[in-house]
């Protein structure tokens, strides 16, 4: 997600969305345009001038852990309120360098939600390549609206990737900020324009985007949200405004149900260095009342409706579902495979089981098993030395005879937690192994192994 406070989220915020809501954007505008290049607000104006930007060049690498100290020291020379946003702008910048990488992070500004919930470079680039890959328009830069957009994550990399992007946000300081950093990361791109507005009162009518780029608020005032029709704005407004305009794409939770994508909407699950990060619902209309542009695009990013997908990054490698029915289940194997998570979360098994000439060890656990090494990036493959029973004397016992002292413990259908595991087991010795606690056809099941 982008800010916490876009998108009507900050939970303290008035008009925060209710069920009930219409279903379709309303021609109606709410909120002044920010220019492009606005005036800063009034917590982020210190930081722009000559003495924030030395105060942020010297905390760049900073210890939070000595920031007391460091505070006072600093308040001898400058005002406690710069020294103050100056350490929890570093403290943020900080942060964000896992998502945004160095370069830009520490040329960035973020609020606390911005940081936590923006999307990663990475995952934005791939997908301003899948909109490029669309073929919105045959001349001219294509305009993508981006609503919900938060400190500006995805529209920093589709300004980049060449779009005319508008960026849509109801908080004000959220505003700033992603003008500010689009203008600072996207330098050479087409005009990009930032709009406080509320998405769902956005007059999308007047602004004629070629497509949108919607991410919902799926945070409240308990933490995480579930139901879709509970996101800010909910899934169907989403979809609707995305019907609306002919093209799009809705970052949605990876967990979402599979019954709940439409018919005329692909899926996409994207995984970052084996880690799942989101999940994507993308449309192109064709045909009679198709929206603006040339037709569907045809690169390996174009838009297939009813299709499942799995893209893992950083390699760009996508597996897309080709309906194949559950894989058999059979006895382990000398391998086991270990499908991508997005692969799992996208119902993919099957196909990089097919690619395996590969089985399941249990009807409802996504675990592949094969006689042959394969090399697949779809999934990681281990070498397995013993199945046993689950009993964890017979474990303690076979690891101290092997003298296995570190232990990657994975699970998969068994309740038990990995460190209070490793806890029982009183490692000692310099050899490593990989258990996997699962079941095997039904019965609760221990596999040892190592990675092939």
């Amino acid at each position: 997600m982008h800010g916490a406070a876009s998108c009507q989220r900050a939970v303290h915020a008035p008009g925060r969305h209710r069920r009930g809501a219409p279903a379709v954007p309303r021609l109606a505008h709410n909120g002044p345009v920010t220019d492009p290049t606005p005036s800063p607000a009034p917590s982020l104006a210190p930081l722009l001038s000559d003495e924030g930007q030395a105060l942020l060049a010297a905390l760049r690498d900073h210890d939070p852990a000595q920031e007391l100290a460091l505070a006072t020291r600093l308040r001898r020379d400058h005002p406690a309120e710069l020294v103050s946003a100056a350490l929890a702008q570093a403290r943020l910048r900080q942060r964000a360098v896992a998502k945004f990488g160095e370069r830009d992070a520490y040329r960035m500004y973020f609020t606390p939600h911005g940081v936590e919930q923006a999307t990663r470079t990475s995952v934005a680039a791939h997908r301003a390549g899948r909109f490029r890959d669309i073929g919105l328009r045959d001349g001219g830069p294509a305009r993508i609206t981006d609503l919900c957009c938060g400190v500006g994550g995805d529209a920093i990399e589709l300004a980049r990737a060449g779009f005319a992007v508008t960026a849509v946000d109801r908080d004000p300081v959220t505003c700033e900020i992603a003008a500010l950093n689009v203008r600072t990361l996207a330098p050479d791109a087409p005009p990009a324009t930032v709009v406080r507005a509320d998405v769902m009162t956005y007059d999308l009518a007047a602004a004629a985007p070629d497509a949108l780029f919607i991410d919902p608020a799926r945070r409240g005032g308990r933490g995480r949200i579930f139901d879709p029709e509970a996101y800010s704005p909910p899934l169907s407004w989403a979809i609707e405004a995305v019907r609306t305009v002919g093209a799009g794409g809705i970052k949605i939770a990876p967990g979402i149900p599979h019954e709940l994508v439409p018919d005329d909407f692909e899926a996409e699950w994207i995984s970052d260095g084996g880690d799942v990060k989101e999940a994507v619902l993308w449309h192109h209309a064709t045909g009679p009342g198709a929206g603006p542009g040339p037709g569907p695009g045809s690169g390996p990013g174009a838009i297939t409706p009813g299709a499942r997908r799995a893209t893992l990054l950083p390699a760009g490698l996508t597996l897309t579902g080709r309906g194949l029915p559950d894989p058999p289940v059979r006895e382990v194997g000398r391998y086991l495979y270990e499908p991508d998570g997005a692969v799992i979360r996208a119902h993919l098994v099957a196909e990089v089981a097919d690619e395996l000439d590969g089985g399941l060890i249990d009807a409802t656990i996504a675990y592949i098993t094969a006689d042959e090494p394969r090399p697949t990036p779809y999934a990681t493959a281990y070498e397995i030395t013993d199945e046993l029973p689950f009993n964890l004397k017979r474990l303690k016992a076979l690891l101290r005879e092997r003298g296995v002292g570190i232990l990657t413990v994975k699970k998969r259908g068994s309740p038990v937690e990995p460190e209070e595991l490793r806890r029982r087991m009183k490692l000692q010795g310099r050899e490593s192994a990989t258990v996997f606690l699962t079941r095997v056809a039904g019965a609760p099941t221990m596999l040892l192994g190592r990675p092939a």
